[in-house]
């Protein structure tokens, strides 16, 4: 999995959705190996695995794919729609099979393609989902989204994105899943990209499906869309300072062929920096070493470049809120 890490928000609102149903998220949280002081705390972030593991004890939990935020969908559905999916020519067929069984399977929001020349969107009317916590609209758009792509094998560009709930304190974290800010406030889930693409032939088999089920949902947070925003691109070359020497703001921007004032005016109108940028890559290694427990925080802090652990110690709490050793697993 990637060493990416995700804001403590989608537990929150995850461990909402459980404690609605009556359920008992302590032991959610326990079987994701998510300590509970971490997930307390408004500025923690968790691995991809640990996100992963307990959205997919919810699933358990709820016995169904949109954890009993509708109609019933039950444990095997995206796997039976898959098994139809990966034998498809192309994109286009794909995305044909994909309304065409929404209509048919109870439950699954009602899934309509339109392609206009250029440009083709793909809407679902989630309209019948008690979904106050947005999860099961953000389950939808990624899995289209991440799914199709992984299909094909190509990273597909979204020219719009739309979703149908308020803009919540979290917008920014929708860059780096879907590369690109959406319209909120919309009657639906919507996602535009190039109808070029509907063409770009499946590549996928039955038994990288399988493969690719048993990691659900956490793939989706696993690989960023790089491409799509300045922000990504830069911390796609930065990545290599985490192995060695800092790429600087000069070296960064001759990569991506503008001058150093427009590659921050860029990152600016993001809301980010390189600087910004180093730190949350910084912060994501330091969160998956610790989650994983084999590391000494004085190595850890070696390794990252700290000449003294207690400056690690301080620039941790500083990202998390928390200490170093608050993340540390608890079995």
């Amino acid at each position: 999995m990637s060493a990416q890490t995700v804001p403590i928000h989608y537990v929150h609102r995850m461990l909402r959705v459980a404690e609605r149903r009556g359920l008992d998220v302590v032991p959610l949280l326990r079987e994701a190996g998510i300590p509970e002081d971490v997930a307390g705390h408004a500025k923690a972030r968790i691995t991809v695995g640990q996100f992963g593991r307990a959205a997919r004890r919810l699933l358990v939990l709820t016995d169904d794919e949109l954890f009993g935020l509708g109609p019933r969908v039950p444990r095997g559905t995206f796997r039976l729609i898959g098994l139809s999916l990966i034998h498809a020519p192309d994109l286009r067929t794909v995305l044909g099979r994909l309304a065409d069984a929404s209509a048919v399977l109870a439950g699954v929001p009602r899934i309509t393609v339109t392609e206009d020349g250029a440009r083709t969107t793909l809407a679902a009317d989630v309209s019948a989902l008690d979904d106050p916590e947005h999860l099961g609209a953000e389950v939808v758009a990624t899995l289209a989204h991440r799914f199709s792509g992984w299909l094909i094998g190509r990273r597909i560009a979204l020219r719009a994105v739309e979703l149908p709930y308020p803009e919540p304190a979290y917008a920014l974290d929708y860059y780096p899943i879907l590369g690109r800010m959406p319209l909120f406030g919309t009657q639906r889930v919507a996602l535009t990209f190039d109808s070029v693409l509907l063409a770009a032939p499946v590549v996928r088999s039955e038994a990288d499906l399988l493969a690719y089920i048993d990691l659900m949902p956490g793939n989706f947070f696993a690989t960023r869309d790089h491409g799509s925003s300045t922000a990504d691109r830069v911390r796609k070359i930065l990545e290599g300072g985490l192995r060695g020497t800092w790429p600087t703001p000069d070296e960064i921007a001759a990569r991506l062929a503008v001058s150093v004032q427009h590659l921050r005016r860029m990152l600016r109108e993001e809301k980010t920096s390189v600087g910004r940028i180093r730190e949350e890559l910084l912060r994501d290694a330091a969160i998956t070493s610790l989650a994983r427990g084999e590391e000494p925080v004085e190595d850890l802090a070696r390794r990252l470049g700290y000449s003294e652990a207690s400056a690690f110690r301080r620039a941790f709490r500083r990202w998390t809120g928390s200490p170093p050793g608050a993340y540390r697993p608890t079995h």
